[in-house]
């Protein structure tokens, strides 16, 4: 069963678009008309021009008022809608028939009584000499006439409001189309919003179990500057990462700095072994790129190369330009290049929220390699370039 939608979701013709409609059927049929005229060599055309435009601006007028009862239809069924142009067009088309005859009424006056005086010189009677009968006959001669005509005006004029209503479904079809794709379009981004804010709010857990597993062992060793300056920092640290729209694009400059007040925390666990260099070029730290996009890898570098190490470790945060496209490389000189191995062990779940994050903000616009190189692993990230100007616009 068909029903009536609420009219803050039924999609409508906009009324400059009607209007435009309207005027083009009836200039056209106002220019088609003259030409006719014209070409025929009827008398008086410049006269009767004057009349044929008053004709058309009330034909205007009822047409404008046949949207009117159109447009309560327009959330209706297509079968309905086409019943209804079928009926409510009769009406219109009587009405702007009696229009027409009601303008050209002088004008049709003046034409019967040409005619009744060529007919008087046929017959070789003065017009005024004729009697009753002969009069009631003319008479009759002439409405029939006119009836006729008025007739085929309504049905002529019926069938231009049929075809304008024609014109004007077909209009209400494609705008229904576009509300359809509009509505796609925001069902799509409202689900990778989503997707996206799922995939945020993921790192932010497992973040805050290394981190709050760090800080115990800090404190059953005795460690309390430690710990305390380790509170300091996490704090910070979330005050800084849960500011942000999870499904937001930030600055490089400023995930950089979120970075580093990470690898900060963890200095103070592994004070003697953790180094961190960061590499971006001034002109590209304002680039976007999603917010904690860099978390997980600067985090598995640091539990699979910083951990597990003897000695000091290097963890690089580099950023370069190449051909158009924004490069991010997070990479250290733990073990996992030398060996051989094409992976690191539970290397996987951060590398795959990364993965899908991405394909999810960018689609195929982005792509990630990850894997030893020598001396070393390293994680490249390849991002479409949009620099901080642009924010705007990403967002959307």
């Amino acid at each position: 069963m068909d029903r009536e939608k609420p009219e803050s979701l039924v999609a409508r013709v906009p009324f400059s678009t009607v209007l435009a409609s309207i005027v083009g059927l009836w200039v056209t049929y106002l220019v088609l008309m003259t030409l006719r005229a014209e070409l025929l060599g009827m008398q008086d055309t410049q006269g009767m021009l004057g009349l044929r435009v008053l004709t058309c601006f009330l034909g205007g007028l009822i047409t404008l008022a046949l949207w009117l009862v159109l447009r309560a239809f327009d959330s209706r069924a297509l079968w309905l809608k086409i019943c209804a142009a079928l009926v409510v067009a009769v009406p219109a088309a009587f009405l702007i028939a009696q229009a027409n005859s009601i303008v050209f009424a002088e004008m049709q006056a003046e034409l019967d009584a040409r005619v009744l005086e060529e007919f008087a010189d046929i017959q070789g009677i003065p017009a005024e000499m004729f009697d009753g009968s002969v009069m009631s006959e003319f008479t009759r001669f002439v409405s029939g006439g006119t009836r006729e005509q008025f007739i085929e005006i309504t049905i002529s004029r019926y069938f231009m409001l049929l075809a304008w209503s024609a014109l004007y479904l077909a209009l209400l079809t494609g705008e229904k189309a576009r509300a359809a794709e509009r509505r796609e379009g925001a069902y799509r981004r409202a689900a990778k919003a989503a997707e996206l804010r799922s995939l945020r709010y993921q790192v932010n857990p497992h973040f805050l179990f290394n981190t709050l597993n760090s800080l115990s062992a800090q404190v059953l060793t005795g460690k309390t500057a430690e710990a305390e300056r380790m509170i300091q920092l996490i704090s910070r640290f979330y005050r800084r990462s849960l500011a942000d729209d999870p499904t937001s694009d930030v600055t490089l400059a400023e995930e950089i700095a979120l970075q580093k007040l990470y690898l900060d925390i963890e200095a103070v666990r592994f004070p003697l072994r953790l180094l961190a260099e960061y590499r971006v070029p001034a002109e590209l730290e304002d680039c976007l790129i999603p917010g904690m996009i860099l978390q997980p890898l600067v985090e598995n570098s640091v539990k699979h190369a910083v951990a597990p190490s003897s000695g000091q470790i290097t963890i690089t945060l580099a950023a370069r330009e190449e051909y158009g496209r924004l490069v991010v490389s997070v990479s250290d000189n733990g073990s996992g290049g030398g060996d051989g191995a094409s992976t690191r062990p539970g290397f996987g779940i951060g590398l795959n929220n990364v993965n899908e994050r991405i394909a999810a903000r960018f689609g195929d616009e982005a792509t990630i390699v990850s894997g030893p190189v020598p001396g070393g692993y390293a994680t490249h990230l390849r991002l479409p370039l949009m620099r901080g100007a642009e924010r705007r616009e990403a967002a959307e």
